[in-house]
């Protein structure tokens, strides 16, 4: 019984700790001239490369509409770009342009330093374990 309960705990510690990350990360951004699903655009684009529309779409469960216009504004701010194929013009990707690399690295560096202050008690064996846990954790996505 007793392990039902740390499960029970742990779930709801995770939560909070996802919460409270998120809520630093929109406070963080409010410094910036990007909304938290540009962000989440930007940082894709940004790891995997070009996209199409339909591509961000399903990897951010947004509806291509939501994108199209997240897109646009993107576009507006010099953050993307849409490249037509050479090989298919009817394909059409977004990529991130060099003032979006830069705004990204800023944003996760501040990012980091929050983590950063909430880990400072830890030791460096302690961080080790728990990347470790962290990584147990996110291997099962």
């Amino acid at each position: 019984m007793e392990k039902n309960n740390n499960i029970s705990e742990i779930e709801l510690l995770l939560r909070h700790i996802c919460f409270n990350i998120k809520k630093e990360g929109r406070a963080i951004l409010g410094n910036f001239d990007i909304t938290p699903p540009q962000f989440n655009a930007l940082q894709l684009l940004i790891d995997c490369g070009p996209l199409t529309i339909g591509e961000l779409s399903n990897v951010l469960y947004l509806a291509p509409s939501t994108i199209t216009d997240l897109v646009d504004r993107m576009e507006k701010s010099h953050l993307v770009i849409r490249e037509r194929s050479t090989e298919d013009r009817r394909i059409v990707k977004v990529k991130a342009e060099e003032k979006a690399h830069i705004l990204i690295e800023e944003v996760i560096k501040l990012r980091c330093d929050y983590i950063n202050r909430l880990l400072t008690e830890l030791s460096p064996k302690e961080i080790e374990d728990f990347m470790h846990y962290l990584k147990i954790l996110n291997s099962g996505q």
